[in-house]
């Protein structure tokens, strides 16, 4: 297979998961569409951003295709892979951002890309799942579909990329995972001469595993009676949040070392968020129950 025909099988992988996830998240929401936007990347490649914004279910929520290509690998990953240092590269991904209206309803983020650079080709991505309140039935769901996803494809173990999902998404300043984790993976390269279309087909159920793993979670959750004392919450714990997406998340790094479209980079940031000075939890609360739930913990194999 040659490059050219790897790059345009992922692109057309991730328009078509746009395409479709976008309508399931209409759908869902039942008020309002996506509006797009396409984007030109100066120095090679570009993008379509699609946004759905004050909905009846989702408050905002983002759905990101872009394919980018350089004369030399940012340093976001010739730090994490040297041996790609001063070589073209090209990008090609899907990225979402899900943020509730609901405070009892998750926000939930996804990406899936592949990258070249040189003669190395790598697929990366995974999802994860952020409470503002924590229901040990929804992470139980959430991480059994991810388990089911997984131990259908040889090449990758859920174990694992758990664990690295546990440990990327970790706010170091507060000592708190971000949410209740999911999967993560950044450097998947399957040996062999089936090794791309290996890569292809999990990524591609990763992309359709998307549906059964949220949307059951928002569907039970999104018409849950709510005061301002749990949407202030919610607004609170968005913050953390944007701390992690703006301090420690490479995507967002990549976008901006690559003068990718800031609009589209930005959009993973809920449209409202709030910080309080020194704010902790009354004891015995259910805000102070779903912090004690922020730690890694089996999911799937809980009972």
């Amino acid at each position: 297979m040659t490059t050219a025909t790897r790059r345009e099988e992922m692109i057309a992988l991730m328009q078509t998961g746009q395409e479709r996830l976008c309508a399931a998240f209409a759908a869902m929401d039942g008020q309002t569409t996506f509006q797009s936007k396409t984007w030109e990347r100066p120095g090679g490649g570009g993008g379509t951003a699609r946004v759905l914004s004050e909905g009846a279910v989702f408050e905002r929520a983002g759905v990101n295709v872009s394919a980018v290509h350089g004369d030399v690998v940012p340093p976001s990953v010739s730090n994490e892979r040297p041996s790609t240092r001063g070589q073209p590269y090209f990008a090609t991904g899907i990225s979402m951002v899900l943020h509730t209206r609901n405070p009892y309803a998750p926000a939930f983020h996804a990406n899936f890309r592949y990258f070249e650079a040189g003669d190395e080709y790598w697929f990366g991505g995974g999802m994860d799942m952020t409470p503002s309140y924590g229901f040990a039935d929804d992470a139980r769901h959430f991480h059994r579909t991810l388990k089911a996803l997984c131990d259908r494809h040889a090449i990758v173990d859920y174990a694992q990329l758990k664990t690295t999902c546990d440990k990327y998404f970790y706010l170091k300043h507060r000592s708190e995972m971000r949410g209740v984790g999911g999967i993560f993976f950044d450097n998947l390269q399957p040996e062999g001469v089936a090794g791309f279309e290996q890569g292809l087909a999990f990524q591609a159920d990763g992309i359709r595993a998307i549906e059964e793993a949220y949307l059951p979670i928002v569907a039970r959750r999104k018409d849950m009676p709510y005061g301002e004392h749990e949407r202030q919450w919610q607004l609170y714990r968005r913050g953390r949040y944007v701390e992690f997406n703006l301090v420690y998340d490479r995507g967002t790094l990549f976008g901006l070392q690559t003068s990718g479209n800031i609009e589209a980079i930005l959009m993973s940031l809920p449209p409202l968020v709030r910080w309080e000075f020194d704010y902790h939890p009354e004891p015995g609360s259910p805000e102070a129950a779903t912090l004690s739930m922020l730690q890694p913990y089996d999911w799937a194999g809980s009972a």
